[in-house]
């Protein structure tokens, strides 16, 4: 992935060292109260994103990725205006099952109207041993797999994938996610038609059983028809309890990486 040309220097920070990682509750109120004082147009991407400056009234700073309604490219098969909310219903859904697998994001008005605003992680510096990683099977992979048949991700790929500094896999750009028609494309194929690992499997069986709950969670964000097609696809997965079968020329995303 790119770098981004926008950088923030902590006084306090010495040179050369990693910031500890924002406690959850800490992020959510930076990204939902935190003044905008910089922004760049990231230059990739179908849609209008910005990396942007944020700062606390305590006066920490913190990246974080804006992503407007308004910069929105209407798409045939999701409703407009929709992304943005999708991209918080991934990490409300991703924070449900104790993933933790989306950075925090919220929903909230930015300097291009309202939008959805998530933390940056910082990817680890790139290495031949960090690409061989993304095709071997870890656990954290395999979460990111099911996690992506679940939310029916159209559009995982591999530059959505990364590892920070600490070596804990994120997923990011969830925008293409919750439609309630099959629309799953990823570039992770490892796991078709494997059992999936009991502790996850034990995941979509507590899942089937709190739908009250997660109707509740993700009201806000996504059409009730959606909320029934994610149940619907975490009941078959339980019962299955194997990944299905993919097709290379509909479960590919379209300019792979």
């Amino acid at each position: 992935m790119p770098d981004l040309f926008l950088e923030l220097r902590d006084e306090e920070e010495a040179p050369g060292q990693t910031p500890a990682p924002l406690p959850e509750v800490d992020a959510l109120a930076l990204l939902q109260t935190a003044e905008f004082t910089a922004s760049t147009l990231i230059p990739w991407g179908s849609n209008y994103s910005f990396a942007v400056a944020l700062e606390s009234p305590n006066g920490r700073n913190q990246l974080a990725i804006y992503k407007p309604r308004d910069g929105e490219t209407p798409l045939y098969d999701f409703p407009e205006g929709t992304l943005y909310r999708r991209e918080c219903a991934a990490y409300i859904f991703s924070r449900f099952l104790g993933w933790d697998i989306v950075p925090p994001t919220v929903i909230r008005d930015g300097p291009h109207g309202v939008g959805s605003v998530q933390l940056y992680v910082e990817p680890a510096t790139e290495t031949e041993e960090s690409q061989r990683f993304w095709g071997g099977c870890h656990p954290e992979i395999e979460r990111l797999v099911l996690f992506d048949h679940l939310t029916n991700n159209a559009d995982r790929k591999i530059g959505h994938c990364l590892r920070d500094r600490f070596g804990k896999v994120w997923g990011i750009d969830h925008g293409l996610t919750f439609n309630h028609l099959p629309k799953l494309r990823t570039v992770l194929w490892q796991y078709m038609g494997e059992p999936i690992a009991p502790p996850l499997l034990a995941d979509l069986q507590r899942l089937g059983q709190r739908p009250v709950e997660i109707r509740r969670e993700l009201q806000p964000y996504l059409d009730p028809i959606e909320i029934d097609a994610l149940l619907g696809r975490a009941v078959r997965l339980a019962e299955f309890g194997a990944y299905p079968s993919l097709n290379p020329r509909r479960n590919i995303p379209y300019g792979w990486w």
